[in-house]
């Protein structure tokens, strides 16, 4: 009995101990908490609702025709300016050779309207002559008519004769007007019948070029649903390529979260393919001018039936560094978690005039008109020579 009476103040002792040291345990981590989120959690937005954006660029064709190649699949990185997809080029051969005949025959055509105007000059030059001798003629008979040599109706018909030599003077002259209201002032290679007939060979030679479709961007190829054999239309997509150096990240921040976001805030990514052992560092570009729903297929109609708030999210766009994307590479549609460190000031919610505006841009497409122009050259050239 004496050992329990004695035993029982040290346990209660014990027990308080253990209960106060508990209870200090979860003051300080209450502290520490308090103390990491206003450090630390006050001063950033995270949300794991992030995807992996990118550019899809759809190929299509500028012409129809009949694919006869393919040269690229999905998962193959092509690059800028390469061909892969071909066309059939024998609707296209026959259009230009057509486009050259009828180029060919405008020349000649405008050539012969040029030779019958300069006709139209020695008419009138015939009839001026014709005009003059029936005036002399005129005028020898006048003086002979005084002394009955010669007869009134001589006279009467040496006017008439006058007469009609100078309406058909008039005429040919107005014929010579006509024929020249499409000719003066231009020769014959730059007369606007043959400027139309070189614009369709132009265009002729520039749909026999685009038979060989390329790559606008480099990137990889994603979605293609050209076969070999397929009838192709203009505008219709074949496949998509995807430049996987131009990649950004959709972080959809909820409504309540946006207060403190800015344009120019730095920004750290963790994607789920690489977790914790990467970190993707970039900047917040821009905040949609609109949550996700009010711009699905169905927006939500809240004015009708009974209603239920739903907190709304916003996706604000984050520029990724093109060194560690390189280093790393991602792919459109990935998920990842996104913070954003909301204690700089950034430069407000709305972007104004970009100093450096993203621009997108290719040459690939370019094609070397001046090769075409020299080929209408040539043909006018040639059916110019007499």
């Amino acid at each position: 009995m004496s050992t329990d009476t004695t035993n029982a103040p040290e346990k209660s002792s014990k027990r308080r101990f253990v209960l106060l040291a508990i209870t200090a345990v979860f003051l300080l981590a209450g502290a520490a908490y308090a103390a990491y989120y206003v450090l630390v959690l006050s001063g950033r937005a995270e949300t794991d609702n992030a995807y992996v954006g990118g550019n899809l660029v759809t190929v299509s064709s500028q012409v129809a025709g009949s694919v006869t190649d393919i040269t690229a699949d999905e998962t193959q990185m092509v690059q800028a300016g390469s061909e892969i997809i071909k066309l059939d080029t024998a609707d296209a051969q026959v259009a230009l050779n057509q486009a050259e005949a009828k180029l060919a025959s405008v020349v000649r055509q405008q050539r012969e309207r040029y030779t019958n105007a300069e006709q139209f000059d020695a008419q009138v030059e015939q009839r001026k002559v014709e005009l003059k001798a029936a005036q002399d003629d005129l005028a020898r008979r006048l003086p002979l008519a005084a002394d009955h040599t010669v007869s009134g109706e001589d006279i009467a018909h040496a006017r008439r004769a006058v007469e009609t030599a100078r309406a058909a003077l008039d005429v040919v002259q107005k014929q010579g007007q006509a024929a020249r209201v499409g000719l003066t002032g231009v020769a014959v290679a730059q007369h606007p019948y043959v400027q139309a007939a070189k614009a369709d060979y132009v265009a002729a030679w520039l749909a026999a070029r685009r038979n060989a479709i390329v790559a606008p961007v480099s990137g990889y190829v994603a979605k293609r649903s050209v076969q070999v054999g397929s009838r192709v239309t203009p505008g219709a997509p074949l496949l998509t390529i995807v430049p996987l150096d131009q990649l950004w990240v959709e972080a959809n921040f909820k409504e309540s979260e946006l207060r403190d976001i800015r344009i120019g805030q730095p920004a750290t990514i963790e994607a789920d393919i690489y977790g914790g052992k990467v970190t993707f560092h970039g900047k917040v570009v821009g905040l949609a001018a609109g949550t996700g729903s009010a711009f699905s297929l169905l927006p939500a109609q809240n004015a009708s039936g009974n209603w239920i708030k739903v907190v709304q999210r916003v996706p604000v766009r984050i520029a990724l560094d093109p060194k560690e994307l390189a280093a790393h590479p991602l792919r459109v549609g990935l998920s990842a978690t996104a913070t954003v460190d909301i204690k700089q000031q950034g430069s407000g919610a709305l972007g104004t005039a970009p100093v450096a505006p993203q621009h997108y841009s290719t040459t690939a497409l370019n094609q070397p008109l001046d090769q075409a122009k020299a080929a209408t050259d040539a043909i006018v050239a040639k059916n110019l020579v007499n």
